[in-house]
């Protein structure tokens, strides 16, 4: 891997996540840099270290919901992409991380991540349902033998916990969470501070 590379650690059940995906991959191709892609699960980060998530989620503050909720439309256009709160939230997203898992093996992270990332925030389909993932496998050019056959895998489930602990143990506490040069930056809005840093050298 080029010595100048962002590490991603994503979960695509997260609309903000969404946002920094669209944006880290114009941002690398600016600057010349590679992603290495991470699939965890954020819910096993949440409940390790982040719970606060989970009372704001049954007693949310009604002025800071309305504020995320205006910032996420802003940035939404921003970003040009569509994101509607989908029926199913949260959702359990362990089979379709497992299955970027699959696609990073593959080389088809991208497309595969961005059909699923699609798929739920803007169409609003429940991406816990095998099926779906399936025919988005196949619309990603992903092999859907191997990549059932895959996500069902121990090798599958233990790559998740490997990453997901990997994140925990490096102070992160939810998604997207990115590394340069070993600085951790969490969120969509701190892209362009990450930007800044590469531009002016300052890490």
């Amino acid at each position: 891997m080029n010595a100048n590379y962002i590490e991603f650690y994503f979960d695509c059940s997260s609309p903000w996540t969404y946002l920094a995906f669209i944006e880290i991959l114009s941002l690398s191709r600016r600057h010349e840099l590679e992603i290495e892609w991470n699939p965890v699960l954020v819910g096993g980060v949440f409940n390790a270290v982040n719970q606060d998530v989970y009372e704001f989620r049954k007693k949310p503050n009604p002025l800071k919901l309305n504020y995320s909720n205006d910032d996420l439309h802003l940035w939404s256009k921003v970003r040009g992409i569509s994101i509607t709160f989908p029926e199913v939230f949260p959702v359990n997203s362990v089979k379709a991380m497992r299955g970027c898992l699959y696609a990073r093996k593959e080389n088809q992270l991208v497309e595969f991540a961005n059909n699923l990332f699609q798929a739920y925030w803007s169409e609003g389909k429940d991406i816990s349902q095998e099926e779906l993932l399936v025919r988005i496998a196949g619309n990603s050019n992903l092999d859907v033998k191997e990549f059932k056959k895959f996500i069902a895998s121990q090798e599958a489930k233990d790559l998740l916990i490997k990453n997901t602990d990997e994140l925990i143990g490096r102070g992160g506490f939810g998604s997207p969470t990115f590394f340069y040069k070993e600085k951790m930056f969490f969120g969509n809005d701190r892209l362009h501070l990450l930007e800044e840093a590469i531009t002016k050298n300052l890490i």
